[in-house]
């Protein structure tokens, strides 16, 4: 019977230290259809929008300056004298130069404007996943855009997209 006491005792080790089968459990749900659903989402737009608009017509005024003083050193090109001829190529070329560098300038402009409006959108949907990840005891949470996860068993995950919507209005 003493024998058999430290193989009892290593029998007991070993149910101890077995490894816990832990079932993964998450959550999906599609980043772009959350953000496109928010209200904050709408104005971002319009207000992103708007400054386009007025970059667009800042453009379309230098592009129209340009092609007036273009026709009138055309109309009048072969009745300039020589210098009067090079300085107005020199104006006419200036003046395309600042278009393309204004275009270029505004574009960088405008890139940084929406990723200033949408940073505090994409802060929102992160602390909505955080919170249905905690609250619902998930492990991870996916975004399911641009064929990210071509398959999900709906036995292990839930699409949360429904919850992150109405979370996020």
């Amino acid at each position: 019977m003493l024998t058999l006491l430290p193989l009892a005792a290593t029998a007991q080790e070993h149910v101890s230290t077995a490894p816990v089968v832990h079932k993964i459990s998450f959550g999906y749900f599609s980043y772009s259809e959350v953000l496109h659903s928010m209200s904050d989402y709408t104005l971002a737009m319009r207000q992103l929008d708007k400054l386009r608009s007025q970059y667009d017509a800042e453009q379309k005024r230098s592009e129209d300056e340009f092609n007036q003083k273009y026709e009138e050193f055309l109309d009048g090109q072969a009745t300039f004298a020589p210098s009067i001829r090079n300085k107005r190529q020199a104006e006419l070329e200036e003046l395309m130069q600042k278009a393309t560098d204004f275009k270029q300038q505004a574009e960088r402009l405008l890139q940084q404007a929406e990723k200033d409006a949408m940073a505090p959108l994409r802060q929102r949907i992160l602390n909505a996943a955080q919170t249905l990840g905690n609250e619902n005891g998930y492990d991870f949470i996916l975004n399911t855009d641009n064929d990210a996860l071509p398959f999900v068993s709906h036995a292990t995950g839930e699409d949360i997209t429904a919850k992150m919507q109405s979370i996020l209005k």
